[in-house]
């Protein structure tokens, strides 16, 4: 959240947006001039990549998607969390600030979009409404309230203007990111924006949130693991999005607990996905640290923001369920199909680079099989899969890009790892894997 209590008034208008990125991409170009000079000065010859990805410029990138939110913000979330360990370090840390710092809405710019929502009146409704937010993301923010008969909530309001300018943020920080040099050319985003923007369209709808909240809370029941806030329908609307209120500490407070409460929470996390994947074919797509909150006192998941909720495709389901089930069975030439069938490896790149698949797929099967608990922390197997693939990466010729539906649903996957990894949780995954083998994902249709 913002530490600017006044807050930053969003720009809503296509015009005032579109100027945000003129004078974004000036202020690169004068920090490239400003520090080339310098260096040049000095007796260097440096680089262009050099200069475009000075500490100043990426802040100056941060700053600006920070202001806009939306679309402009969320991409970089994505961006950054997706292929952090492939971009310049420098990169990669201010990206990363996108994902728990966006700045709020001024209290009259609040007031208007409240009243538009709720009309004039609208604080009768309440004995109390905190105006400072509680939080603040790419696409609202929430704020604290009680109702007249003690009930407390908590209010996610939309930004303005941000629905309708999704689709020109997208294109706007695409073509900001390349031609300003901050995101490598060596890394094709094309397919997923298209995907990225009806994405956004969903999370901006807070009526589909609504109602996937409702769904979610309904599939967990009463599952001890987990807290779902319960909906308020009638002081939500498609831009007012109203829960109950759940008291709970930032997920990353896990890490400072006993080794058995870490590996707790952490099969709680394993367990959604695969209920997500096998059981429920229903996905929250959006790993982002901030949708969960830990409840020391219960033990207890809470489970937040729906709005990246969305149907997993049978195809897809079945793809992980082929892959996972065989690599318990330590069948690697069947792992090598599996992977293909489901998309995760390009047909001509397993061909071309046969020697260096099997090598990646002995390493990851061979980590699933070692004794005891899966270590989440100890990550040694991730760099040896990484530097084996750089030259599959290299070769551009073969280069594959999965499903949609499989790039979405690994998002979710590999930031519930990322989350296991931070939590240093060890756990035993096998025998979570194994309890799905007969799941209906895995059957024939």
């Amino acid at each position: 959240m913002a530490d600017d209590r006044r807050g930053r008034a969003v720009p809503s208008g296509r015009l005032s947006r579109f100027g945000r990125f003129g004078r974004l991409a000036g202020g690169v170009a004068g920090g490239v001039l400003a520090e080339g000079t310098r260096r040049l000065a000095s007796g260097e010859r440096p680089r262009m990549s050099d200069l475009l990805l000075t500490p100043a410029n990426a802040a100056r990138v941060a700053d600006q998607l920070s202001h806009l939110r939306g679309a402009a913000m969320k991409l970089g979330q994505m961006i950054s969390m997706d292929a952090g360990e492939l971009l310049p370090p420098e990169l990669t840390q201010i990206l990363a600030r996108l994902r728990d710092n966006a700045h709020h809405m001024p209290p009259a710019q609040l007031e208007r979009v409240l009243a538009a929502e709720w009309g004039r009146d609208w604080r009768r409704r309440f004995r109390h409404f905190q105006a400072h937010p509680i939080a603040a993301a790419s696409i609202g923010q929430v704020h604290r309230a009680e109702l007249p008969d003690g009930r407390v909530l908590a209010i996610k309001v939309q930004y303005p203007g941000v629905a309708s300018s999704i689709d020109a943020d997208v294109d706007n920080v695409a073509t900001l990111l390349r031609v300003s040099g901050l995101l490598p050319r060596e890394i094709d985003i094309a397919p997923l924006l298209a995907e990225a923007k009806q994405q956004l369209h969903d999370e901006a709808d807070y009526e589909r949130e609504l109602a996937m909240l409702e769904r979610y809370g309904q599939l967990i029941g009463d599952d001890p693991a987990y807290v779902v806030p319960g909906a308020v329908r009638e002081l939500s609307t498609r831009q007012v999005l109203a829960m109950d209120f759940v008291s709970g500490a930032p997920i990353e407070a896990l890490e400072g607990e006993p080794q058995p409460v870490r590996d707790r929470a952490a099969s709680a996390l394993i367990s959604l996905v695969l209920r997500e994947l096998f059981d429920w074919g229903l996905m929250q797509t959006d790993p982002n640290f901030a949708n969960y909150r830990w409840q020391a006192e219960t033990g207890r998941l809470v489970l937040l923001d729906f709005g990246a909720a969305r149907p997993v495709e049978r195809a897809t389901r079945a793809g992980y369920h082929r892959l996972l089930m065989t690599a318990l069975d330590d069948d690697r030439e069947r792992v090598r199909e599996a992977a293909i069938a489901a998309g995760f490896l390009g047909e001509q790149a397993a061909q071309r680079h046969d020697a260096i698949v099997a090598r990646m797929i002995d390493v990851i099967v061979a980590e699933l099989h070692r004794p005891g608990p899966f270590d989440f922390g100890d990550r040694g197997f991730v760099t040896v899969v990484r530097e084996e693939a750089v030259p599959m990466a290299r070769d551009r010729e073969t280069w594959h890009v999965p499903p949609v539906d499989t790039l979405f649903a690994q998002r979710k996957v590999s930031g519930t790892a990322l989350l296991c990894a931070r939590l240093k949780a060890r756990v035993d995954l096998r025998a979570m894997i194994e309890s799905h083998r007969d799941a209906p994902a895995g059957r024939e249709s």
